[in-house]
């Protein structure tokens, strides 16, 4: 377990990374989807995990943060249009990157991951374990009472207004009192 004096890998990982982009990378450069080798987009702010689910959430929830897990395929033309529409609109993007830690796992991955319950298996066990059928798949958690609880889950991609809502609602911590589409109901009528 780490402390606040004992940094944790992931930790070390991205200010290493940070150091190295840092150096690299212009001023003002913005945020830029990739399509990886693995032939699945992802994004540049993603987290760089080592795909220990419950250490990810310990720190993202230390930090203040919300954490959530993207599950994608490679050839899903939804992932593709939510790396490469939804989140090069920076209206879309900026909030959801300010506020949330994404680890992405690919729904057919042959990776170890360890699972917020402990479990290691592969990605595509997981998946199956958790009844993603949909890419791309969104889970949100949160530590409820010191467990990791799924508290929001979005299975496919939303229209525009329907995704921003869904990481609002995450954030706002509504989904402690009402459902997702209660919570959209009343605040479409505020607006």
């Amino acid at each position: 377990m780490t402390g606040p004096s004992s940094p944790s890998r992931r930790r070390l990982l991205r200010s290493t990374a940070g150091l190295v982009i840092g150096a690299l990378a212009p001023t003002g450069s913005k945020a830029a989807a990739h399509l990886g080798e693995d032939g699945l987009y992802t994004q540049d702010w993603y987290v760089d995990s080592f795909l220990d689910l419950p250490e990810d959430l310990a720190a993202t929830t230390a930090q203040g943060r919300h954490f959530a897990v993207q599950w994608s395929q490679r050839g899903c033309v939804y992932c593709k249009t939510l790396h490469t529409s939804y989140f090069a609109d920076a209206a879309i993007e900026a909030p959801i990157k300010a506020a949330f830690d994404i680890v992405h796992l690919d729904l057919f991955g042959a990776r170890e991951v360890t699972a917020l319950d402990g479990t290691k298996q592969t990605e595509k066990a997981l998946g199956q374990r958790e009844r993603v059928r949909a890419t791309p798949t969104f889970q949100f958690f949160a530590l409820r009472e010191g467990k990791a609880r799924e508290v929001a889950r979005m299975p496919g991609l939303l229209p525009r207004p329907e995704f921003s809502a869904m990481f609002n609602y995450v954030a706002a911590g509504a989904y402690d009192g009402e459902t997702f589409e209660a919570w959209l109901a009343r605040e479409g009528r505020k607006s």
